[in-house]
C-alpha cells in the first residue's frame, strides 16, 4: 500500500478536524504539518479545511502547488467559502451554488472510481453541503447525494484538483464511515491503486466458518481460496458456497499453501496461538477467533510476530457490531446520561450448559472466556480509563457434568472510578439487564427479549422454536433524571462489517475498530479475573 503525505490545513475551529487527521495518521498516511498554505516538496495532498475565503496569496501557492504535481483536496465548508477563487475552481471544474440546509444526507456511489466499493449501502449523515451550478463534463464524480429526488455530486475530482463538500459539521469529522471516505478520495487523487484481493484460508470449518465464508463471498477484495477440516462434512458445507475452493485435511498444508494470504484461525481457543504463530512466521495474515488466546504471554508473542513480519494481526470481535450494543454506545458516547460512572452486564438463564468445548475449561479457558469474550470487550470499548483492578468470583453447584463455573461475576474497577461488574450464570431463575449503565445524568437498560419463530411443519401444524435470549438484540430504554424514559430505536446492524473494514485495511491501508492490543487488554483482564477467582476473589492488576 501507498503511503500519502498529506497536509491538513485548516482555518476557522480547527479542533472539528483533529479526529480526521488522527484517522489519516491511523491509515499509514503521513500528516505534515506546520505549513503555512503551500505543499512543500514532500506532500502529496493538501487537504483544506476553511470556512473564510480563499487570499489571491492563497490560491497563487496551491495553484503552483497543482502544478508541481501536488493534490489538493477541498473539503467541508471549503468550496462554499472559495466560490470567488474563480482559477483554482476552474481546474476542478465546478462552480459551488445555493448551500442546502443541514438534513439527513444519504451518500452514494457516483459514476466515477471505486471510492465507495465496500460501503456498507448508503452512509447517511447530517450536514449542510453547497449544490453545484456546473460540473465540467470530465470532472469525475466520485460521490453523490439527492436533493429534491435529484443526484449531485458531494465529491469530485478533476486535473489534480478535489472536492469533498461534506464535512462541516464536527459529528461527521468524527464519524468513521467519513473518515473512509475522505482517505479514500485522497487515494484517488493520488492515483494510489488497492492491492490486489486477498486470498484467505480458514483453518477449522465449523458454524462460525460459514459465517466468515458467507462474509467472504459478499464482500468486494476477499476471497476464499482454501480450507482446512478433518471432516468431510464441513468441507462440503464449504462448497455450497465456494465451489472451487481448495480443500486441506491438514493445517501445516492449510498454512504453507501459496495461494494463502490471510489464514482465519477458527480452531479451540486452547490452540488459538499456536496456530496463529505458525502462520504469522510462515509469512501469512492472521485473524484469530475469540478469545484471542487463553495467556497475555501468548497474545504478546503473537504481537511480536505480526510485528516482526509487518503482517495484519486481528480477532474476530463480531458482537462489536450487535445493533443493541451499537445503539448502546451512540448513547453512551453522545452524553445523553452524562458521564457513565457505573456499569452491568449479564448473559445467562437457568439450563444446562452446552456440552461441546464451550463447557470445557481446559479447552475454552473456562466460563469467563467463553461470554467474556464479548461482553468484556464491550465493557473495555465502552469505558475509557485504564485498569486498575480485577476481581472475580465462582461457583459449582449444579452441573457437575462440565468443568465450567455454574455462575461467575468479574468485577473491574477504572482508574477513571468507573466500577463496572459482568455477570455469567447457567443458574440464574430470574435474568437481570442485559446492560444497566448509570451515568451523572440519566441511565441506559438493556432488557431482554424472548422472542419465538413460528411455523408449520411437514404435516401442517403448528411449529414453534423459542430463540435463546442471546439471539435477540435487547430493547434499550433511556431513563433521565426526572423520572421520564424513552425507548430507543435500534437500527439493524451493518452487514459483515468486520471483513468489509479487514478488506479495507489489507487493500487500502485503512485502520481497524479491532486492535491487536485491544484484544491483548481484554486477554489481560480475563486473564486476572481467571487468576482472582482461583484465590477466592482477591483483586489482581492486569499484566
Amino acid at each position: 500500500m501507498s503511503v500519502i503525505a498529506v497536509h491538513l490545513e485548516t482555518t476557522g475551529p480547527g479542533k472539528f478536524t483533529d479526529p480526521l487527521a488522527s484517522y489519516l495518521e491511523r491509515c499509514g498516511h503521513v500528516l505534515v504539518r506546520g505549513l503555512t498554505g503551500t505543499a512543500g516538496p514532500d506532500v502529496d495532498v493538501v487537504l483544506v479545511w476553511s470556512e473564510y475565503a480563499a487570499s489571491e496569496q492563497l490560491e497563487d501557492q496551491l495553484l503552483t502547488a497543482v502544478a508541481g504535481g501536488t493534490r489538493v483536496l477541498l473539503l467541508g465548508p471549503t468550496l462554499a467559502a472559495w466560490r470567488d477563487a474563480h482559477r483554482l475552481l476552474e481546474v476542478a471544474g465546478v462552480i459551488p451554488g445555493a448551500v442546502v440546509p443541514a438534513h439527513p444526507t444519504r451518500v452514494r456511489a457516483g459514476n466515477a472510481g471505486q471510492v465507495a466499493i465496500r460501503a456498507a449501502g448508503d452512509l447517511e449523515l447530517v450536514d449542510a453541503w453547497p449544490l453545484l451550478d456546473k460540473v465540467a463534463d470530465d470532472t469525475d464524480v466520485l460521490l453523490t447525494a439527492n436533493v429534491r429526488l435529484v443526484a449531485h455530486p458531494v465529491a469530485t475530482a478533476r486535473a489534480g484538483v478535489g472536492t469533498f463538500t461534506l464535512g462541516s459539521r464536527a459529528e461527521v469529522l468524527a464519524d468513521p464511515a467519513f473518515q473512509l471516505l475522505v482517505h479514500r478520495v485522497v487515494r484517488h487523487l493520488t492515483g494510489a491503486q488497492d492491492a490486489r484481493p486477498s486470498r484467505l484460508g480458514i483453518l477449522g470449518y465449523g458454524a462460525i466458518g460459514h459465517e466468515h465464508n458467507k462474509a467472504i463471498q459478499s464482500v468486494p477484495g476477499l476471497e476464499l481460496a482454501a480450507i482446512c477440516d478433518t471432516n468431510p462434512e464441513r468441507i462440503t458445507a464449504a462448497r455450497e458456497l465456494a465451489p472451487e475452493v481448495a480443500a486441506h485435511a491438514d493445517a501445516e498444508a492449510l498454512i504453507a499453501d501459496d495461494g494463502v494470504d490471510l489464514v482465519i484461525v477458527s480452531t479451540w481457543p486452547s490452540t488459538h496461538a499456536e496456530w496463529a504463530l505458525a502462520a504469522l512466521r510462515a509469512g501469512k495474515h492472521v485473524v484469530v477467533e475469540k478469545p484471542f488466546s487463553l495467556t497475555t504471554a501468548e497474545a504478546d508473542q503473537m504481537v511480536a510476530a505480526a510485528a516482526e513480519g509487518d503482517r495484519t494481526l486481528a480477532v474476530y470481535q463480531n458482537r462489536r457490531w450487535d445493533s443493541d450494543y451499537l445503539a448502546l454506545k451512540r448513547i453512551v458516547r453522545s452524553g445523553a446520561i452524562g458521564e457513565v460512572f457505573h456499569y452491568e452486564s449479564f448473559i445467562g438463564s437457568y439450563g444446562h450448559p452446552c456440552n461441546f468445548w464451550h463447557s470445557d475449561e481446559g479447552v475454552s479457558g473456562g466460563a469467563i472466556y467463553d461470554w467474556g469474550s464479548h461482553y468484556l470487550d464491550w465493557m473495555l470499548d465502552l469505558v475509557p480509563g485504564e485498569v486498575e483492578w480485577v476481581s472475580a468470583t465462582t461457583q459449582k453447584r449444579v452441573w457437575h457434568d462440565v468443568s465450567n463455573a455454574d455462575h461467575s461475576v468479574v468485577r473491574v474497577r477504572f482508574d477513571n472510578g468507573v466500577d463496572a461488574e459482568f455477570t455469567h450464570s447457567d443458574i440464574a431463575a430470574a435474568m437481570k439487564p442485559k446492560w444497566y449503565v448509570l451515568g451523572t445524568e440519566g441511565a441506559a437498560v438493556g432488557t431482554w427479549r424472548t422472542e419465538k419463530v413460528v411455523a408449520r411443519n411437514a404435516i401442517g401444524t403448528l411449529e414453534e422454536d423459542l430463540l435463546a435470549v442471546s439471539d435477540s438484540p435487547a430493547r434499550l430504554n433511556v431513563h433521565a433524571a426526572d423520572g421520564s424514559v424513552t425507548e430507543v430505536a435500534i437500527p439493524p446492524a451493518p452487514a459483515h462489517a468486520f471483513h468489509r473494514e479487514l478488506a479495507e485495511h489489507l487493500l487500502s491501508g485503512a485502520p481497524m475498530s479491532v486492535t491487536p492490543q485491544g484484544s491483548r487488554r481484554n486477554i489481560s483482564v480475563m486473564e486476572a479475573a481467571t487468576e482472582s477467582a482461583r484465590s477466592g476473589g482477591r483483586p489482581v492488576m492486569p499484566r
